[in-house]
């Protein structure tokens, strides 16, 4: 094979597509936010575009630094876990919307444990899991038994679980302001420990085991969704489930497993921010999280692969967290959620990139024609050189 045609398997491998379109993502997004940036000041365009992409990089010193980088971090766990939920439940061919009201489920259960209940963290992570578990396999039974359309229910969900946590956190919020109790004063064994991970990041209390417990989940969903039989059921039901039927395999109980399975992660993911004391929840919240939404974006800027979401996830939250840090006086504050939106919108069309890319590869393939006198197969040029290379 001669190193055109080495070359063409290699673009043709799908993870090198895969980081290949979620590059053009992160570029394209940026040149527009770079244009918006230039509309608004000229002048401090290049500065501020440096800024968001460097994120803690920007901080004078190596402490201030190694400190804004574990707050990111605190945040990218979170949505890592939601980023994971949607990748599992669409590998399996449904699209979890409703993360995000799996999410507010977790964290609504999980602070609820922690500060009404006073149970230990390991307890809280539990409860903040199957409250998502729970949630999900609601839109799994709806999708198996009556066919309703998941991202339907799922939305629905996400409504009325932002009411239900508002509420019942209400109790236990504090009197002065529409916030929760700190967890650090009102439970200190319901924080999630730092396991010595704090040293490294300037005694940031935020830097917990949530980080590394988030990775491990993904590698262990890679390995459930590509080593396992479980996870080929699961996958062959997503495929076709009229045929998994006919194989003997449980369709419908297959369903609710992976919306429930998506559900615990979403749910699971809320804990890894709520238990680390980095923030509390506000009882009178009018908006569904973004954590939930943000997720989708990191799923498919990730390849649609679990080991592919945790870059991602870095990747979004760095760049949200780096647009906090621009120049507020020149440019507006929605700047940074402006060029975020940007990259999330594009990642809807990384399987349309992959199909671009894979037309203009195939429009270089060589081509054979039959000649009309013989009926032989007769080479191209290029066919012919690379015939000649074997």
């Amino acid at each position: 094979m001669n190193e055109t045609a080495e070359k063409k398997s290699f673009l043709k491998n799908p993870s090198v597509q895969a980081i290949m379109t979620s590059l053009i993502c992160i570029v394209l997004g940026l040149f527009i936010g770079y244009i918006v940036l230039l509309m608004i000041n000229p002048s401090g365009a290049g500065e501020a575009i440096k800024t968001i992409l460097i994120n803690f990089l920007s901080r004078s010193s190596s402490a201030a630094q190694m400190k804004a980088l574990g707050n990111t971090l605190a945040k990218t766990a979170p949505l890592l876990m939601c980023a994971l939920s949607i990748c599992f439940c669409y590998k399996v061919g449904l699209f979890n919307i409703g993360a995000a009201g799996q999410y507010e489920a977790g964290a609504c259960f999980g602070l609820y444990a922690a500060l009404a209940w006073h149970m230990p963290w390991f307890v809280c992570l539990l409860i903040a899991g199957l409250a998502g578990a729970v949630v999900g396999s609601i839109s799994g039974f709806l999708k198996a038994y009556r066919n309703v359309n998941e991202v339907i229910s799922g939305i629905m969900l996400n409504w009325i679980m932002l009411y239900l946590t508002n509420t019942m956190l209400s109790k236990v919020k504090d009197p002065a302001s529409p916030y929760t109790l700190k967890l650090s004063s009102a439970n200190g064994k319901a924080l999630i420990p730092n396991a010595g991970l704090n040293a490294m990041f300037s005694n940031n209390k935020t830097v917990t085991l949530a980080i590394p417990l988030a990775i491990l989940f993904a590698v262990l969903i890679w390995v459930i969704l590509s080593k396992t039989k479980f996870g080929y059921e699961l996958k062959a039901t997503g495929y076709n489930k009229d045929a998994a039927m006919y194989a003997g395999m449980k369709e419908k109980q297959n369903i609710i497993v992976t919306l429930a399975i998506g559900g615990a992660l979403a749910g699971i993911g809320a804990a890894f921010l709520f238990l680390t004391g980095y923030q509390e929840w506000s009882t009178t919240q009018t908006s569904v999280p973004g954590m939930g939404f943000n997720g989708i974006a990191a799923t498919f800027l990730g390849g649609l692969h679990p080991i592919g979401t945790i870059f991602a996830s870095f990747f979004i939250q760095s760049i949200t967290d780096g647009g906090a840090l621009i120049d507020k006086s020149v440019y507006p504050s929605q700047i940074s959620d402006l060029i975020s939106s940007i990259i999330i919108y594009l990642c809807g069309f990384v399987l349309f990139f992959k199909f671009a890319l894979n037309k203009v590869i195939d429009r270089k393939k060589p081509q054979a024609t039959v000649s009309k006198v013989t009926g032989d197969v007769i080479k191209d040029d290029a066919a012919k050189e690379e015939g000649g290379d074997k």
